[in-house]
Order: C-alpha cells, then structure tokens, then sequence
C-alpha cells in the first residue's frame, strides 16, 4: 500500500497524564486512579493494537510501575486481555460493553443507514455518519459500495475535525461559545494541525452555512476526497452530529463533488432529519464561527 492511500496523522501525541488531569488538580471528588486507568485504555488505537507497560508509559505519562497496576487490574476484569507470548495487553471484550449503551441510544442510525447505502452504491464511495467529541469525530455508523479500495471507515473510528469535511460540518452546528471553545481544544490537541488546516477548518464552516455542506480535498487522506453535511444536535445530550460522504479522487470528474456529491448529501441530511423529525440542522450553523473560531 502507496504512502498516498494513507491519513494523515489523525492527532498529535496523547497528552501526558499530568497535563489531562491538571484541571481536576483541586477537585476532591475526582477519582485520579479512575481517571488514570481509562487514559491507560484510550492509548490503545488500530495503529497499536498491543501494547507493553512501557509504551503505555510512554504514550500516557503515567508512570511504568503504575501503569502495570492498573494494566494488571483492567486485565482481571476483562477490560484489557494479556498476550503471554509477547508481553503485552489488547482491548479485552468487556470493553465493548461500554460501547452497546451509547449506540442503543441512537436509533435512527438503524433507520438511516438503507438511505445511507443507497447512495454509497450510486457514488462508490463510502457514507458515514460521526458524532462530535472534542478535537475529534466518531463514527456512529457507515455504508459502503464494495469497491471503495483501502479507506474503510468503521463504527469507533476516530477522525480529526480540523481535517475532515465531517469534523468541520459537525462543529458548524455549534453556538459562538461552544465553537470558540472547540477551536481552543483543537490546537492544544495539535497545533500542527491547527497552523495547518485552521484556515481550512474555518472556511469550512463558513461553506456549511452558505451552502449546507463543506468540503475537503484529501487533507485527511490524500487519495480520498469528501463532502460533509451538519446533520443534527441533539438537544437533551448535547450530541452533535454529522453525515458524510467519501470518494476516491480517480473516481471524480472536476467540480463533481460541489456541484453533484455536495448537494446530495445535504439532502440525505434532511431526509434523515425529517425522518427523525429534527429541527433543520442549516438553521444552527453562522457565519460567526468562521470569525470567532481561533
């Protein structure tokens, strides 16, 4: 596989321990060996799917001697399994226990996907659906046609928002503060990224309320080009979502994705919308943000 089929890196160096748990410093109610065994879970990605208590230790902060107290733990509930042969720990199984409470909550996924499908198939290209959090977007749910080549998106993947369409079409339904705040965490997350893409970020929403969608021409995955939509925002939870749309660049003919993809997405939005009888999403997104955002 070409370097070209590969994201780029979707976030910058897990930020140490020390720094994720410097806000809650004063609080006594904050359970700090808690918080410590579930940032020893959130080092383990697709990229590094076995990990040893050093390089634990390395991508957290924590400390290796605390590290292998709580990697023992997580492993005797089940939340992390041992691989004997090689010294390291996976996901244990127990961990999608955590998963199937926050997907059953979100029915309309079920109801969307055969008109999600549809168009995956009509485009050859992949539809997903992400909801926001924080510096990053998780998919919740995608179709796909059966030729879309090596970009498979899958429920759990995390993306960046500051490099996606669906990132930034998400962050369009934000009020002023919550957008501004966002921006904030986006470039403590990864000021690399930020300097890079945040003008980018930035005219993406701008593009989501003038025209209902944004787009993004490989600055996630080079070889995948891709259009978003806001979908909606969950009021009672605060959950906000958005609907994609990706596409290999061979497969596009120039201006294909603004003047054909773009506005089928945005009406695959509000039919899902209407299907789960939501406010209009459009409706949310300013031009504020676009001047707001750091």
């Amino acid at each position: 596989m070409t370097d070209t089929l590969q994201p780029r890196q979707t976030f910058g160096p897990l930020l140490s321990a020390e720094a994720m748990l410097a806000d809650s410093a004063g609080d006594a109610a904050f359970a700090t060996t808690l918080a410590k065994g579930l940032i020893v879970l959130e080092a383990f990605d697709a990229g590094a799917p076995l990990l040893g208590n050093m390089e634990i230790s390395v991508r957290t902060g924590i400390p290796r001697p605390t590290v292998a107290r709580l990697t023992h733990t997580l492993a005797e509930l089940g939340y992390l399994r041992y691989e004997p042969t090689l010294s390291k720990f996976g996901v244990g199984s127990r961990a999608l226990r955590m998963v199937h409470p926050l997907l059953a909550d979100m029915p309309f996924r079920q109801r969307a996907r055969p008109l999600m499908q549809d168009l995956a198939v009509s485009v050859r290209g992949t539809v997903s659906i992400g909801l926001l959090d924080g510096p990053s977007v998780i998919y919740v749910e995608t179709a796909r046609s059966g030729d879309v080549g090596p970009h498979s998106p899958d429920i759990g993947m995390p993306i960046p928002v500051v490099r996606t369409a669906m990132g930034r079409a998400a962050a369009s339904l934000l009020p002023a503060d919550e957008a501004a705040q966002l921006g904030r965490q986006i470039e403590a997350a990864d000021a690399a990224a930020w300097a890079s893409d945040g003008e980018l970020y930035r005219a993406g929403l701008a593009q989501c309320a003038q025209r209902g969608f944004c787009t993004c021409f490989g600055e996630y995955m080079p070889s995948i080009h891709a259009v978003a939509a806001p979908l909606f925002r969950a009021s009672r939870l605060k959950r906000t979502f958005a609907i994609n749309c990706g596409i290999p660049e061979f497969r596009l003919q120039p201006g294909q994705l603004e003047a054909e993809i773009g506005p089928r997405i945005r009406a695959l939005a509000a039919a899902i919308r209407a299907m789960v009888h939501e406010a209009d999403a459009t409706a949310a997104p300013r031009m504020r943000h676009s001047r707001s955002a750091p």
